[in-house]
């Protein structure tokens, strides 16, 4: 940090920026806008890459910083079919101000991780960088609600999803976007069997890809699967994969259905807003009694 105070105390800096990103399968990449390399914190930045971060606000306390990241897809080091399968989600961002006259000399001026990637024309990519009190606002602990709030199969669940609630099959037909596809009819489930359920492709592009089921309905002789959103890889006819059964979260579902209720993780009995609205009337009967 001494180095970089003296290089912009004296008038004509020579400063740019860099960032390096570590994705979570250990890929190390670096990049900064100078035009030509650096190596900044041990790590080679490549120059024109196509990838721009815009400006970043910084707040004091636990407020989040925020940040994005633009670029087009114009380098081979970041490539469309990885961004789309997820590859670069969560991916740890670190942002540098260098001397690129002396790039052991930096600050950083960011550190957190790759959030929501947008898509624009011609390859054109950006991403939100989210600061490291982004956590933070998550929901920590249990959630008192009616409903479970366990996934099904997990091991707070405990069911075994084995031949009655799930199956393996050959796409018959998929859209463009991965969002729709067309499976067997397989009789032996029940329409909506498969709501709320999971969908992991085996082979095939985008293979290891997963999304849940927003609805299950059999037409014309096959079965057809709604994702709540894009596989973001293709999926061709003749992919392999597999469906897995989907729970509303109800006690009488996790009883009469999955035979589980032991487990269930729901308050079915917690009073609801009607509850709580309630108040004291003059006619009727009022000692606290039940009616």
């Amino acid at each position: 940090m001494s180095g970089l105070r003296d290089s912009l105390a004296g008038g004509a800096s020579s400063v740019c920026r860099a960032w390096v990103l570590r994705r979570a399968d250990g890929l190390i990449l670096g990049f900064t806008d100078h035009d030509r390399d650096l190596v900044v914190d041990g790590v080679p930045c490549r120059a024109a890459s196509g990838m721009n971060a815009g400006a970043l606000q910084r707040s004091t306390g636990l407020a989040v910083d925020n940040a994005e990241a633009s670029g087009a897809l114009s380098h081979d080091a970041i490539r469309s079919e990885d961004l789309r399968a997820g590859k670069w989600d969560a991916a740890e961002v670190t942002i540098y101000l260098v001397d690129w006259s002396d790039p052991a000399a930096f600050e950083i001026t960011f550190r957190g991780t790759l959030g929501e990637i947008g898509w624009g024309p011609d390859g054109a990519f950006t991403a939100d960088l989210r600061g490291l009190a982004e956590p933070l606002g998550e929901v920590q602990g249990r959630v008192f609600q009616t409903r479970c709030d366990a996934t099904l199969g997990d091991a707070r669940c405990g069911v075994v999803l084995g031949p009655l609630h799930s199956e393996e099959v050959e796409v018959l037909g998929a859209d463009r976007e991965g969002v729709t596809l067309r499976v067997p009819e397989l009789r032996h489930f029940a329409p909506k069997w498969f709501e709320r359920g999971r969908l992991i492709v085996l082979s095939g592009a985008a293979e290891g890809q997963s999304e849940r089921i927003k609805t299950d309905r059999i037409e014309d002789g096959a079965r057809v699967l709604t994702l709540w959103s894009s596989l973001r890889l293709s999926v061709a006819p003749g992919d392999r994969v597999r469906i897995e059964a989907g729970c509303d979260k109800r006690r009488e579902t996790c009883r009469d259905i999955f035979d589980n209720v032991l487990n269930f993780r729901g308050f079915p009995d917690v009073p609801g807003e009607d509850w709580l609205m309630a108040y004291p009337t003059a006619a009727g009967q009022n000692d606290g009694g039940r009616r």
